[in-house]
């Protein structure tokens, strides 16, 4: 790891995106902000072994596929409010038009959320280094508020949005609040983002279950004053929110239409570094409709006419009934159900390994209430592995799917091993509610290679 490897060719969702520098992309909670025809992409560090702040990491991008690692935009403080110990959640940055800073807002708390408001950190270029200047005011006093969100309309004003639906107008500046434009319209309601077509606004956010995805809900009005109407969920219900949860909205603008495009968050608490993932969707936008219909594992996006397109690759595919080309270490088990049969295992260090000539693999397999963690690693011919990450199989209800998706690398013979690690994700909120996977299973479906 460490060298610069291959390059995608789509968006791929609900499976680790590896950088310029083959390491995990690491930025939860996120935006993006376009600048001098760039993308650059803003969102929380994590470790695997707690939630405190861990900084805030900058990424660039030309085409939303591939992304360079720019910067940790804002660190974690030597002492103080985004100092050790602390929360700093949900990044968002704006370029304000009249001063034409940089602007990054945050939610800032304690470990145990109960010193919390909307922070705001400055900085003269868009990738940083951003300084943390503290509260954001609203008359003289902090926003004490947690998930929040922003949003900057066609004339270039700010706004901050926190959960319930509160959004507050932003000074020309965006370092203070100028007005409470709307009051909170909905209870339980976090993760908010919105965004404008046409003369319509959409507001949307995700229920109260700690890191657990949900139906994500939006509502509608053609003022940012109100009156917001519920629409409902925009995913099909049961599938909450194609397993994840609301984190920003990027429109995109070509010479044909504008794709609006969802960016959401797959937690997955404690290994939030290494197992957390995005499920990134084009939404479809008619009227006071939206909706994301069907998942997509793989799409494209044509930068210069706005249109989104599903990837379409020549591949080749090993079942995992094949032992002429999977060879299973430990004890695996088939199943067959009525949508794939799969080969799973929950017993530690149990493996499967493949070794394909080609410059693409995929890991496909089912996510189930009983699944575990995953160590996927690849390998070059030499032995020397190029990609690793952890890959999270929990669902709260099975989901059969893609779990691991390489760059295309430079063509020629790989080695792909999965392992079960005998652990799984488990968490308690703040009212001592339990979470997360029963089980440690790791589930095979099939291999796809781009030879």
């Amino acid at each position: 790891m460490g060298q610069k490897l291959g390059t995608y060719s789509a968006v791929y969702s609900g499976v680790p995106w590896f950088d310029d520098r083959g390491k995990v992309v690491s930025a939860h909670g996120a935006n993006i902000i376009k600048d001098k025809g760039r993308f650059y992409l803003f969102g929380e560090a994590h470790t695997d072994t707690s939630n405190a702040f861990a900084g805030f990491n900058c990424y660039s991008s030309a085409d939303l596929y591939n992304w360079k690692f720019e910067s940790v935009a804002l660190p974690v403080q030597k002492s103080g409010k985004l100092g050790p110990n602390r929360v700093g959640e949900r990044p968002k940055v704006m370029k304000s038009p009249k001063t034409g800073e940089y602007v990054m807002f945050m939610h800032v708390d304690t470990l145990g959320y109960k010193d919390q408001f909307i922070g705001y950190a400055t900085a003269k270029t868009v990738a940083g280094p951003y300084t943390f200047k503290g509260p954001l005011l609203f008359n003289g006093k902090p926003i004490k508020r947690w998930d929040m969100g922003t949003f900057q309309d066609q004339d270039g004003s700010g706004y901050v949005l926190s959960h319930g639906g509160f959004i507050y107008k932003l000074s020309d500046d965006f370092k203070s609040i100028s007005e409470l434009v709307n009051n909170a319209f909905g209870s339980g309601f976090e993760s908010p983002a919105l965004f404008r077509k046409d003369s319509i606004y959409y507001f949307l956010g995700s229920h109260l279950t700690s890191w657990e995805r949900n139906d994500n809900d939006y509502y509608t009005s053609t003022s940012l004053k109100g009156p917001w109407t519920k629409r409902g969920l925009f995913a099909p219900e049961g599938t909450l929110t194609w397993n994840s949860q609301t984190s920003f909205v990027l429109p995109t603008t070509g010479s044909k239409e504008t794709t609006f495009l969802f960016m959401g968050d797959r937690w997955s608490f404690p290994k939030q570094a290494s197992a957390a993932t995005y499920v990134w969707q084009p939404f479809t936008v008619s009227g006071f409709s939206l909706s994301i219909p069907k998942y997509q594992e793989a799409w494209q996006i044509n930068l210069s006419t706005g249109v989104a397109s599903p990837l379409v690759n020549k591949v080749k595919t090993i079942e995992n009934t094949d032992e002429q080309r999977i060879t299973y270490t430990g004890k695996w088990q088939q199943s067959t159900s009525e949508t794939l049969t799969e080969s799973s295992s929950d017993v530690k260090d149990a493996s499967f390994t493949a070794t394909f000539k080609g410059s693409q693999i995929s890991f496909y397999g089912l996510s189930r209430p009983d699944g575990g963690y995953a160590r996927v690693m690849v390998r070059d011919r030499k032995g020397k592995t190029i990609l690793a990450s952890i890959v999270d199989m929990y669902s709260k209800y099975p989901s059969p799917g893609l779990r691991f998706q390489s760059p295309v690398l430079p063509k020629e013979t790989y080695t792909l091993t999965v392992t079960v690690m005998g652990e799984r994700g488990n968490w308690s909120d703040k009212r001592k509610s339990n979470y997360g996977s029963t089980g440690y299973f790791v589930s095979l479906d099939k291999l796809v290679i781009k030879e």
